[in-house]
């Protein structure tokens, strides 16, 4: 009887043992299954988003990226032939740079044939500002606020957002990266740089840049009142007029920028020893 017993025990164990072991099999083979959903699920999300380039792109890239915007861009509207003016333009906008978080990017600045009232950025710490706008500035401070606004376009990449979310660059694709140094293909991807760069932003980018431009040319030592004094000459100006239409469209309507301004704006910025600097101001020929 006893080892009846024993063998009854035995049996009873094994089939426990056994029973255990094949829901855990079970249990296993199904995790097993629903990772591989949960995979296939996170690749039909990602897909869209690599073939939009949202998976990040090394500076070269982006360099390269703005480099063939501005190049299309100046076949536009080439520099104004004035190498004391180019070199004033790109001393200020560098030492506003230097205030951001990308102070070691190369960056380049430029003034442009256009009478048009406005300024441009590209991806890699290439900017432009019009014939029109500079004539149309005061002092330093306001140059310093105008490249601020535009340094702002660029450290936050809001450019290369617009080509990313419009499918017209793939920055994760190994072609690209080929490409760093060669324009070929880099251009068949971007098309018209004076397109691009002209492309309406979203409202919240040119809130954002303002405020970066006001804080950057304040940590400059310029008078932060710069940018805004600057909107509000644009702002007199009819938006029916040809030289602001392009602004107008690209654009939020300067009062409604300078509403803006005016919200984050208060006397922290009423520094004593900001400074204006007409005098330093080169008039355009």
């Amino acid at each position: 009887m006893k080892t009846t017993w024993k063998l009854l025990a035995v049996a009873l164990t094994l089939c426990a043992t056994n029973a255990y072991s094949f829901d855990f099999q079970k249990e296993l083979s199904n995790a097993q299954s629903l990772g591989q959903e949960l995979k296939a699920k996170r690749d039909a999300i990602q897909a869209p988003m690599q073939a939009a380039g949202l998976t990040g792109y090394s500076e070269p890239e982006e360099i390269a990226i703005g480099r063939q915007i501005a190049g299309n861009l100046l076949g536009a509207a080439p520099l104004v032939k004035d190498a004391a003016l180019q070199k004033y333009v790109n001393k200020v906008g560098r030492w506003v740079a230097t205030q951001s978080e990308r102070p070691d990017l190369a960056w380049h600045f430029g003034v442009i044939e256009s009478n048009d009232l406005n300024a441009f950025a590209a991806p890699g710490g290439y900017i432009f500002i019009t014939r029109g706008l500079y004539k149309l500035l005061a002092n330093e401070a306001e140059l310093a606020g105008v490249l601020g606004h535009e340094i702002g376009h660029v450290i936050r990449k809001h450019h290369l957002k617009i080509l990313q979310q419009s499918k017209m660059l793939d920055l994760g694709s190994s072609a690209l990266s080929k490409q760093v140094g060669g324009n070929d293909k880099i251009a068949g991807l971007i098309g018209s740089g004076a397109e691009i760069v002209s492309r309406s932003l979203d409202k919240d980018a040119e809130f954002e840049a303002d405020r970066i431009g006001v804080v950057l040319a304040s940590r400059a030592g310029y008078d932060a009142y710069g940018l805004p004094q600057i909107l509000q000459e644009i702002g007199h100006a009819a938006p029916t007029e040809d030289s602001v239409a392009l602004l107008f469209k690209t654009h939020p309507h300067p009062d409604v920028r300078l509403a803006q301004l005016g919200e984050v704006m208060d006397s922290r910025f009423d520094v004593a020893k900001a400074q204006t600097l007409p005098k330093r101001l080169v008039k355009i020929k």
